[in-house]
């Protein structure tokens, strides 16, 4: 066992070691088009080299493809650390990433390369009749990509912190995810320049960004700002301000299509202030809906969070032994959920969203207030003022970065562009689990805006801690010119939340949150070239003919 296999495990608190492992490197498998992709297959050492099989049964392979390189992330992190509990993995390559041939284009190749190497490897001497996927973010991506292909043939899959279809979080509600879109294309371009460069921006971006990634993200127009952080642009990243959500660039890279035809079994796990969160569940859904119910877990975690990394191991390393070499009872197919707040932690529910739970209206009222009452006739509303030039920030939850998460919101709440509404202290606990939906009824002097609805928790000593959240953008509408009251229709990210007694329930209405989502200038024009700003007046109405509120799937006591 090397050193760095036996602290990862020794952190992770799993299993120990059944014994040494061995690579093969530089592994050249031909993609779908016959350029050559490298990789690097690890296997334990008593179970021969690539040319020595024996009649032994080869160990199962589980199969990683990542554009993220191969080396000490992945060899130990993942390669050692299967290999010496006894499976091979073959990472490889994504195709221009890493020594592999070809331009990286993320998407465009999973599918095709993905199933050009299971093809190789059920080729070679050293496979043995079972191959599972595993892995994370993009990498869980690729498994979407062939999971439901027939020809894939799979033992297993887990996908974790990801979704299979990337113009959805690209594009959320209707906006541009520019945070997130900027941070990880310039990450993906620093990669051609080596390996320290690429450290060099993870770490910048683990921290809270870089003066680089600022900067571009308050340059105009947004096609000049991967140019603002790297000095050149970045192709794939100038397709996605140009390919709208709906765009066949998009659409054909859209795996949700075939989950329904996923028959191995499936292991999530991610994490509330996920980026990619929704689309999980989503993915969730289809599969249940099939007849193929995964295992999902869910724990207070963000993307990038250091916290996450154990967990996901030790439930991935008990999956795969059940399902791929028969060690042990499988895993319920259940759902394993953390309930976040005071009085929280680890639930069990049969499924999600959970059963039992009763819908709970709040209504925003006057003076800044929140209640399960019904809003009183002829209430005036409140106003927002939203200049895009010095927009509404974002703050904590759905990030890449480590400043993702749970956050105090009072310095957010301090502006004058945010408004709150905020309940009375609570007699009894409240729990929630699901989906919270909610309806704002504004209007704006503007053909376009965006309303960000934040569920926050504030405890008796005045902290406000967001919960969940999301903005919608309302676009140029003929039916509806500037002046008319529109609806504003959300659903937040998934959650699962214990307001304890004493606390009290928030909700946030704002008109952005920069750089999450890309400001709106209020002028319509297209996203990629717009410079021209707006400021826009909002106002939020909350009375008897224009009620807005939010609406809580809230668990009953007994099963919360």
């Amino acid at each position: 066992m090397s050193l760095a296999s036996r602290m990862i495990g020794n952190r992770y608190g799993l299993p120990p070691a059944s014994g040494r492992a061995k690579a093969e490197k530089g592994l050249q498998i031909p993609g779908a088009d016959g350029q050559i992709l490298l990789a690097d297959r690890y296997y334990p050492a008593d179970s021969g080299d690539s040319s020595d099989t024996g009649e032994r049964t080869p160990p199962p392979i589980l199969l990683i493809r990542s554009p993220y390189g191969r080396g000490a992330l992945f060899g130990a992190g993942q390669g050692l650390l299967f290999a010496e509990r006894g499976y091979q993995v073959v990472i490889q390559s994504c195709r221009g990433t890493s020594g592999s041939a070809g331009p990286f284009v993320p998407q465009v190749h999973e599918k095709a390369d993905g199933l050009a190497a299971l093809e190789w490897i059920r080729s070679q001497p050293w496979y043995g009749g079972t191959i599972a996927t595993i892995g994370p973010s993009y990498l869980g991506y690729t498994q979407w990509a062939v999971a439901g292909e027939k020809e894939a043939q799979l033992a297993a899959i887990v996908p974790t912190i990801t979704m299979p279809h990337f113009a959805l979080p690209t594009y959320d509600g209707g906006s541009f995810s520019l945070a997130n879109s900027l941070e990880w294309s310039s990450m993906m371009a620093n990669m051609r320049q080596g390996g320290l460069a690429m450290a060099r921006v993870m770490l910048a971006q683990l921290r809270g960004g870089s003066p680089a990634l600022r900067r571009g993200m308050a340059t105009l127009p947004l096609s000049e700002s991967d140019t603002a952080v790297l000095g050149r642009h970045v192709d794939f990243y100038q397709d996605w301000l140009t390919h709208g959500p709906d765009d066949e660039y998009w659409t054909r890279q859209d795996h949700r299509p075939t989950l329904a035809n996923v028959t191995a079994p499936v292991l999530m796990v991610t994490g509330w202030y996920d980026i990619f969160l929704p689309w999980q569940i989503e993915s969730y859904q289809l599969l249940r809906d099939a007849g193929n119910p995964p295992r999902l877990v869910v724990g207070p975690w963000f993307h990038v969070s250091r916290d996450a990394a154990g967990p996901t191991m030790t439930e991935t390393l008990a999956f795969l032994d059940a399902q791929v070499r028969g060690i042990g009872p499988a895993p319920d197919p259940i759902v394993r959920a953390y309930v976040t707040g005071e009085g929280g932690g680890w639930r069990e529910y049969p499924h999600w969203p959970p059963p039992g739970i009763v819908p709970t209206t709040y209504h925003l009222q006057p003076g800044g207030n929140l209640s399960t009452d019904e809003p009183a006739a002829g209430g005036e509303p409140d106003v927002i003022r939203y200049d895009p030039a010095d927009p509404t920030p974002s703050l904590g939850g759905p990030r890449l970065g480590r400043d993702a998460g749970a956050q105090d919101n009072a310095a957010l709440e301090a502006r004058a562009d945010v408004l709150t509404y905020t309940g009375p202290p609570l007699a009894a606990p409240v729990q929630f689990a699901g989906t919270v939906t909610a309806s704002i009824e504004a209007s704006s002097d503007r053909e376009t805006f965006d309303v960000f609805v934040r569920l926050c928790d504030v405890s008796p000593a005045g902290v406000s801690t967001n919960v969940c959240d999301r903005l919608v953008r309302l676009a140029p509408d003929p039916q509806a010119p500037p002046g008319t009251v529109r609806a504003a229709s959300l659903q937040l990210w998934p959650a699962a939340h214990h307001f304890q007694t004493g606390h009290r329930i928030r909700v946030q209405v704002s008109c952005g949150a920069h750089p999450r989502y890309a400001r709106n200038l209020g002028t319509g024009e297209p996203l990629a070239s717009a410079t021209t700003m707006l400021t826009a007046t909002q106002h939020i109405h909350h009375d008897a003919a224009h009620p807005s509120s939010v609406v809580l799937p809230v668990l009953p006591t007994a099963a919360s």
